[in-house]
């Protein structure tokens, strides 16, 4: 059975990655795209790289539009799908793009963000470990997905910091006090034009930092998938402290994330062999998820426009921390390719259906 879908916040980045993704999908079939101030184009216009759908019209992003398709996928500023959400079909499946949805403590949504809190969906990162069972074994979010209605896709920040580091944290090899600093493609910073954002002479051959100072709205997020990865609830991400640094660099997408952390007394005492033996067993069985072999480190051009991401861990015993390290493409694993491969478990489809592990180096 192929399901009709409506795209809100169509001719943006994440929403256009969404379609590209889409319109390739077998089970899927795009019949709305929504938007703003492109209301009443051609999509072709914005889109022309989607040629299967440049026919469709961007039509004004209502309840109206986009209800009578069987998933919703909205591609909106923070506090823009909050409200909208409210009036959509309860039977659609609906996945959040943007933030709204996001946070399980109102404490942490009023700090970073402000205005209408609303509450929390189904997270949809199907590899984030959520605790232990009694046998050692990991359990995953993969498993809350399956039958979910309304799905809050992870920030693509968040996405690359929690592959990185979350198996350290799940086995009580490092502290929580944590370390990120991130290499963050321009198109992390969305499609307005700002100057130094995404005017060429600015960009090109030059790297800034932004949202520095413990400012950067994925912090609490971040926090809140440790806390889920040590088996512990939302309300005692307190625990965990991130320090965090996105730095934008002249790429178009992809984000190198490197974090780190002190090690515990349990991380001294295991050896590097047995450390790495915690990112096999998290990552083993997953179908996007990477473990590098010793010798090589994570590239953005080695994943991009797939839905993979390459991990690797190296262990500094002189300065007595762990480093790991993710790359991910921003637009697709850490935005519109998980958000599919959610809809997929969410529909009882092989969560590889529609997406690809192969990325499109150099």
């Amino acid at each position: 059975m192929v399901l009709s879908v409506a795209v809100a916040g169509a001719t943006g980045y994440a929403g256009g990655e969404a379609l590209r993704i889409l319109a390739e999908h077998p089970d899927f079939e795009v019949t709305c795209v929504a938007g703003h101030s492109s209301s009443g184009d051609r999509f072709f216009k914005h889109a022309p790289h989607i040629p299967s759908l440049g026919d469709l019209i961007v039509e004004d992003t209502t309840p109206d539009v986009l209800n009578g398709h069987d998933v919703i996928v909205l591609a909106l500023p923070h506090g823009a799908s909050g409200a909208l959400a409210a009036e959509l079909d309860p039977e659609a499946i609906v996945i959040d793009l943007g933030a709204d949805h996001r946070l399980e403590n109102k404490t942490a949504w009023d700090e970073y963000y402000g205005g209408q809190y609303y509450s929390n969906w189904v997270y949809g990162l199907p590899e984030l470990i959520v605790g232990q069972n009694s046998d050692g074994t990991y359990r995953y979010q993969q498993a809350a997905l399956r039958s979910a209605k309304r799905i809050a896709g992870p920030g693509c920040n968040v996405t690359a910091v929690t592959l990185a580091i979350q198996p350290g944290i799940a086995e009580g090899f490092i502290e929580g006090d944590i370390v990120a600093d991130l290499a963050v493609g321009y198109s992390g910073a969305g499609k307005n034009l700002k100057k130094t954002f995404l005017l060429g002479s600015e960009a090109m051959g030059s790297a800034t930092a932004y949202s520095v100072g413990g400012t950067h709205r994925h912090i609490p997020e971040i926090m809140q998938n440790l806390a889920h990865a040590s088996g512990l609830s939302a309300s005692e991400s307190y625990r965990f402290s991130v320090g965090f640094t996105p730095m934008l660099v002249p790429m178009s997408r992809g984000i190198l994330a490197t974090v780190s952390a002190a090690l515990t007394d349990k991380g001294l005492d295991a050896s590097d062999e047995q450390i790495r033996s915690a990112w096999q067993k998290a990552y083993e069985k997953t179908d996007f998820i990477t473990l590098l072999p010793e010798d090589m480190l994570p590239a953005t051009n080695s994943v991009s426009g797939s839905n993979s991401a390459h991990v690797q861990v190296a262990v500094d015993r002189k300065s007595r921390r762990l480093y790991a390290f993710a790359a991910i493409d921003n637009l697709n694993r850490g935005t519109a390719g998980q958000a599919v491969e959610s809809l997929n478990i969410a529909l009882g489809k092989d969560e590889q259906t529609g997406l690809t592990s192969i990325g499109v180096a150099p």
